[in-house]
């Protein structure tokens, strides 16, 4: 198990945008050690995802998931998401309280699309097409938005609907 420093707000590379990954990456034994090391981060940080950024790798890669053993309706797949695409298929929104492996002990509320048309390529480098629908479809836009330089922090609905988590009376949907 390898578990990687997750890079804090106010890392100027949390602001940068990510590069694609090129197809020949995908079969070294580097890319392979960082898709193991980015689920133990995860994992060890009881999140559920983790962008490359975070960790410092500035490539498009996200990797999702809930605890296996978690049987509730927002129970996330595990995945391995390399150079997504989202685009929001509906005007429709949820509010969530977003929280973040780089925003530790903070939570704030975001509205975002609900459901979502997505393309990635997996480890394999085999391409997916997809509709996602629900608190999935807010992890993924959560995630990708590192890939881009973007933190929940700047999608808060308000100011005031953000702050640590041991001082707010939160209620409806959390994200972790």
């Amino acid at each position: 198990m390898s578990v990687r420093k997750i890079l804090k707000i106010g890392d100027p590379l949390l602001r940068k945008t990510s590069d694609d990954v090129h197809p020949d990456e995908l079969g070294t034994k580097e890319f392979k050690k960082l898709i193991r090391d980015m689920f133990d981060t995860m994992r060890h940080a009881d999140g559920v995802g983790l962008a490359a950024p975070q960790i410092g790798i500035m490539k498009k890669i996200v990797v999702v998931g809930s605890d296996p053993e978690d049987d509730s309706p927002s129970r996330v797949p595990e995945r391995i998401l390399i150079n997504p695409e989202i685009k929001p298929i509906t005007d429709s929104v949820d509010g969530n309280w977003e929280g973040c492996l780089s925003v530790p002990g903070m939570r704030g509320f975001v509205e975002r699309p609900n459901k979502i048309q997505m393309k990635w390529m997996d480890e394999k480098g085999n391409s997916h097409e997809e509709t996602i629908e629900g608190y999935s479809a807010i992890v993924y836009q959560h995630e990708c938005d590192h890939l881009h330089g973007v933190l929940y922090v700047d999608r808060l609905k308000s100011t005031k609907m953000f702050g640590f988590n041991d001082s707010m009376e939160l209620s409806g949907p959390i994200l972790d």
